[in-house]
């Protein structure tokens, strides 16, 4: 395996990212012996109280359907009847750094994914992340620790910054890290090879 690094840097709660999951399975699968693979938390948006305009929750059930158009994503829209939108990702991500703590992190994400995207549960909600984490099995005095603690939260904004330092504004990104140098991938949703290919040339290309 080489020495370079894929970054696959996300949101839990970004219908981008769900809708990339497919492409992003297969691309994971086809490379994850030929270069180590980083899931990096991008953090769409920070804590908040306040619930979600009726204006952004119309803007984002038409992101929705784009992508329930141009990618075949499922969601299910009882979503924003059901619930009180926030815009606040950040209880999730924590949630996915808790889990990660156990190896678990790409079964928290799939988790909070099919929660919100096909159970209408709102991951904002501290209480609907726990019952999450019990649903997967985790052990949950730990989980609920690690979930809560102040520590968490900062190595949640070191790694936005992180993100942030790669050029990784927008979810999901893709970067592959060798030698010093980072090279941004263009995110083609339909066609994994496209990935594939150019990732597999860069590995190529390190002396």
């Amino acid at each position: 395996m080489t020495t370079a690094t894929l970054y696959y840097v996300y949101d839990p709660m970004c219908s981008w990212c769900w809708g990339f999951k497919p492409t992003w399975g297969i691309i994971e699968n086809s490379l994850k012996q030929e270069i180590t693979i980083q899931y990096v938390l991008g953090g769409l948006a920070p804590d908040t109280d306040v619930a979600m305009p009726e204006a952004m929750q119309r803007q984002i059930a038409s992101y929705w359907q784009r992508i329930e158009q141009e990618l075949g994503a499922e969601f299910n829209y009882e979503f924003w009847s059901k619930n009180t939108p926030r815009r606040a990702t950040y209880p999730a991500c924590r949630a996915i750094l808790a889990a990660r703590k156990q190896n678990a992190e790409q079964a928290m994400n799939q988790a909070i994914q099919q929660g919100y995207y096909l159970q209408a549960k709102n991951p904002s909600d501290n209480n609907v992340l726990i019952a999450l984490a019990q649903d997967i099995g985790l052990d949950m005095v730990q989980f609920e620790t690690d979930f809560l603690r102040q520590s968490t939260q900062q190595a949640l904004l070191e790694e936005i910054q992180f993100a942030r330092s790669m050029g990784g504004n927008s979810f999901p990104s893709l970067f592959v890290s060798q030698q010093g140098r980072v090279t941004a991938l263009p995110i083609d949703y339909i066609n994994p090879t496209t990935t594939i290919k150019l990732v597999r040339r860069l590995i190529a290309e390190t002396p």
